[in-house]
């Protein structure tokens, strides 16, 4: 107990004497932890509309004619054989008049004297809605059209490959900027250390000619780096959960535009984040103790 009573001792200690640079260190991490957890935020969100989409993920093969029920079994099959699917929907040529009859409403009377088999038959095939079938169902659907007595396949096309070109773009970024939190958490939190280290060499080498333990000079150097990892980040999802709710309110009322939900994360998502930058920054200071004390 007395150890660590000495150690927190030592480190306030040294963020004392380097306070400058801890501040700027502390905002650097923030900053980081800032722009990756948002980026982050974006990305989960995205995937999470992307499992809830609506009939636009839905594929339409129209065909020749009416399939009889071994066809339709023989369609399934094969559909099947492909990619694992949610649903498989056979729609009748009366079927479709139907729903076209339904769609219009009480302007119905316009068909009036036409054909109740004007329509095609047609197959709707529903993907499992996960963002692998966002980048399958373009051959997906190229498959579907060399299925004999197939016509045309639709599917929402344009939309689809733009939300899944935003989904490749914000994992990208994603990513990048969480290469910016590495480089930069260790790298500033390195340089901290190194100028403690200079502040206080004549006094580390005396602790060591009086018999001081490698753990007894570490552990407040990586306590340090330790408190800076951990109160960076809870400043940058701090500013982040800001933002978050800002936008939320900018979008709120009975006159604001209808968004999907847009969740923050969850407790476990922000401790891992947390625990990551700490990690980061007691691996930063682990570093620069062992390069300037030998340890």
């Amino acid at each position: 107990m007395r150890f660590w009573a000495v150690v927190v001792r030592h480190a306030c200690r040294n963020m004392m004497l380097t306070w400058k640079s801890q501040g700027m260190t502390l905002f650097t991490v923030s900053l980081s932890v800032l722009i990756f957890s948002f980026f982050y935020l974006v990305y989960v969100n995205a995937l999470h509309i992307g499992e809830k989409l609506g009939d636009d993920l839905r594929l339409v093969v129209y065909l020749d004619e009416d399939p009889s029920l071994p066809l339709q079994e023989e369609y399934r099959h094969r559909i099947l054989k492909f990619d694992q699917v949610e649903r498989i929907e056979f729609i009748s040529r009366e079927q479709a008049f139907k729903r076209f009859e339904h769609i219009l409403g009480p302007n119905n009377d316009v068909l009036t004297g036409v054909p109740t088999d004007f329509l095609p038959a047609s197959i709707e095939v529903y993907p499992v809605r996960t963002l692998d079938s966002l980048s399958r169902i373009k051959r997906f659907s190229d498959y579907l059209q060399t299925l004999p007595g197939v016509l045309k396949v639709q599917y929402g096309k344009e939309w689809i490959e733009r939300f899944y070109a935003f989904i490749q773009l914000m994992r990208v970024i994603t990513l990048l900027s969480g290469s910016l939190l590495i480089m930069t958490t260790t790298f500033m939190v390195a340089h901290t250390i190194r100028l403690t280290l200079f502040a206080r060499q004549q006094e580390l080498e005396l602790l060591r000619l009086v018999g001081a333990t490698n753990n007894y000079i570490r552990t407040p150097f990586l306590l340090e780096g330790a408190l800076q990892g951990g109160v960076g980040a809870c400043f940058g999802l701090g500013a982040l959960l800001v933002l978050y709710n800002w936008i939320a309110l900018q979008f709120a009322g009975p006159n604001a535009i209808s968004l999907p939900a847009f969740a923050f994360f969850k407790w476990p998502v922000v401790v891992a984040i947390i625990g990551l930058s700490t990690l980061l920054c007691v691996a930063g200071s682990f570093s620069a103790i062992r390069r300037f004390l030998h340890l």
